[in-house]
């Protein structure tokens, strides 16, 4: 039993985050696939391999493998599957400082506040390095493998993020060019409501462009809405409440690039603002610093008292 969410694309859930595996042909998974990002290291790895042998067959690999952008979450198992497969990687032409080793991403901004604010402080903003194996997308916005799906360049998030549209049946895979649920609160990270929301706001670095980009998609009138973060959205009043919720975008109240925003090009990050005020990750280093030299206080008291 697959998690398909329209005819030829399954949604596979890596924790908190999901991949796509996409049918060249929709419904025949004999002709091939395509992979729609790779979640976590590690994790995305195994259960990506586990339902894609299931889906197509123990010895299959995808024609190619199509990251949104490149952060962690959606890139963390890249380099293993390209490798394992020996697949080529594609990616929005801004976004290959970050997937090349070149540049890494402008740094995340706990301070927008939330929940996942808070656990951004453990996150990486490192660049990949998937070395020859990753290619840019094509400029006129096709998809390789995929005919009848479009990328298109939804930045914000990301200077380079993308989501991919198949205009015969109004499907749009989004990225993180917005989310199905309330990332800002700890209860529905877990229970995970549907809910439009904007992009995960800690990695969030140019807040009027993600503005601009929502509408964009708004404009397409999905019928079926898949994000990088949280469950499927579809129904008859999709489209109406995706413009709904374009109209009333707003940025959040404060934060490092609220603004501000990051500036980057084909080289990577231009420049970044300075950091907003951190009182909680001040207090979270005190704490952490008062526990480390307690630790060693502990353990000094200890040889003492066996010397």
């Amino acid at each position: 039993m697959f998690n398909e969410i329209s005819a030829g694309v399954v949604r596979v859930p890596v924790v908190f985050v999901n991949a796509y595996l996409v049918d060249v042909t929709p419904g025949a998974p004999d002709d091939g696939w395509v992979l729609v990002d790779t979640g976590l290291p590690g994790l995305g790895s195994f259960e990506i391999g586990r339902v894609a042998a299931s889906r197509y067959g123990p010895n299959s690999r995808p024609r190619a493998i199509v990251l949104t952008h490149g952060h962690f979450d959606h890139a963390g198992s890249a380099g293993a599957l390209a490798a394992r497969w020996n697949a080529p990687v594609y990616v929005h032409r801004l976004e290959l400082p970050y997937v090349t080793g070149r540049s890494d991403y402008p740094p995340q901004d706990p301070t927008v506040g939330g929940a996942l604010a808070m656990m951004s402080r453990a996150f990486p903003h490192g660049s990949l390095d998937l070395g020859d194996r990753v290619h840019a997308l094509p400029d006129d916005g096709t998809v390789p493998f995929l005919t009848g799906w479009q990328a298109i360049h939804t930045p914000g998030h990301t200077a380079g993020q993308v989501s991919l549209w198949r205009p015969a049946d109004a499907v749009l895979l989004a990225g993180d060019a917005l989310a199905t649920m309330n990332q800002e609160s700890w209860t529905t990270t877990v229970t995970m409501p549907r809910e439009l929301r904007w992009p995960p706001a800690p990695m969030t670095t140019d807040w009027a462009a993600a503005r601009d980009s929502v509408r964009a998609l708004a404009r397409l009138r999905p019928h079926i809405m898949a994000a990088g973060h949280g469950l499927p959205m579809s129904g008859p009043h999709l489209a109406d409440a995706l413009n709904s919720f374009a109209d009333t975008f707003h940025r959040p109240a404060h934060g490092r690039y609220v603004d501000r925003a990051a500036r980057a090009d084909e080289r990577g990050v231009i420049e970044a603002p300075p950091p907003a005020p951190d009182p909680v990750g001040v207090a979270l280093r005190t704490v952490a610093g008062a526990v480390a030299v307690g630790a060693v206080m502990l353990a000094m008291t200890r040889t003492r008292h066996r010397a």
